[in-house]
């Protein structure tokens, strides 16, 4: 990636979904979930807190920022489920990584497409340290936007290979198992969450109904299952029945914010959880034997873009798949902005 100083890199949705076919959707899964585990082992040095919202009665607006002191990252996301009626998004993102030393801009991107990929990274990292080894077979709840990430990434990293979808949508499953015909896993639709959850290792729950929901009961959960539920993203949606919580060992991104948007919200602000970074690093235990129930209560945490920012970056080094957007203002003097302004009225006059 070679250009100059006052000139940035941007990756348009077009490019994102042409690097990604390049690479192979599989490879990119599994380098993010590697990118991301790096930056958890290293979660002291970055700055955290809970992401800025702005809430509507349709949705949200959010900020998540984060630094570790060498780059700034952050990321713009909505989050409106009414958008699905009209033909649109429920989530849609951009993002940006600068330089800390000197604040200028070093890549700006969309973020739609890469955030369901590190969303589905984070879900498999979570997998791969709180799942029953021996886990194979997944059941997703929910066949939205992010289904076929989330089936695929845990296939990659986790070795999941057979697949139990329902969505109260029967068309969504299926465009589910559509999308995912090529990728060797075994599949089946399910007319309920009570049958997709039959036999399966691992779930995944992913609606987008901005609502107290209960998308598991407790009795559709047995021992030794591993959850990730990620669709309670924001205060007063959440998607588990209350009584799963009470029986599982829980692990969280970052308790502050976690506990505004995610499950948890439905528990004390005392109630005991760990977080997902100090299992990575040992810091604290796992899974601690195959009857346990653990649940992965994951909601997006700045640290996670930060990781898909950079891994972009380390990809533009090798790839052509962007375009340079002239967004830094470079007069010859520093301090003389208003004078650049007046060389480029002279030169507009000359040219006409």
């Amino acid at each position: 990636m070679d250009h100059g100083i006052n000139t940035v890199p941007f990756v348009s949705v077009e490019n994102m979904m042409r690097l990604v076919i390049e690479l192979g959707m599989e490879t990119a899964l599994y380098e993010l979930t590697e990118y991301i585990d790096e930056d958890f082992r290293r979660w002291p040095s970055f700055d955290k807190t809970p992401r800025v919202a702005s809430h509507s009665t349709d949705g949200v607006i959010e900020l998540m920022p984060t630094s570790d002191g060498i780059d700034y990252g952050f990321k713009y996301v909505n989050g409106h489920p009414k958008n699905m009626k009209d033909g649109l998004q429920t989530v849609t993102a951009f993002g940006l990584l600068a330089d800390v030393n000197t604040g200028y801009p070093v890549l700006l991107t969309e973020m739609t497409i890469l955030t369901a990929l590190r969303t589905a990274a984070t879900s498999a990292l979570a997998t791969k340290f709180l799942a029953r080894k021996d886990s194979r077979t997944l059941a997703l709840i929910g066949a939205g936007a992010q289904s076929e990430f989330q089936a695929l990434a845990l296939k990659t990293v986790c070795g999941i290979d057979r697949l139990r979808v329902f969505d109260i949508d029967p068309a969504a499953s299926r465009k589910c198992i559509a999308n995912l015909s090529q990728s060797g896993m075994e599949m089946k639709i399910c007319s309920s969450g009570h049958e997709a959850l039959e036999g399966a290792d691992v779930v995944t729950t992913c609606t987008a109904d901005k609502q107290y929901a209960t998308i598991l009961t407790d009795n559709m959960v047995g021992n030794g299952l591993h959850i990730n539920a990620i669709g309670g993203d924001c205060p007063g949606k959440t998607e588990l029945h209350k009584d799963i919580l009470l029986r599982s060992e829980i692990f969280v991104e970052y308790p502050e914010q976690t506990r505004i948007e995610g499950e948890i919200q439905q528990l004390d602000a005392e109630h005991p959880v760990k977080e997902l970074w100090e299992v990575i690093t040992g810091r604290t235990t796992g899974r601690e034997n195959d009857r346990q129930i653990t649940l992965f209560d994951g909601v997006g945490f700045a640290v996670e873009d930060f990781s898909a920012l950079r891994w972009l970056r380390d990809k533009l080094k090798t790839s052509s798949r962007y375009d340079l957007l002239d967004i830094i203002a470079d007069p010859d003097d520093p301090r003389d902005l208003f004078g650049m302004i007046q060389r480029e009225k002279l030169r507009m006059k000359n040219l006409d």
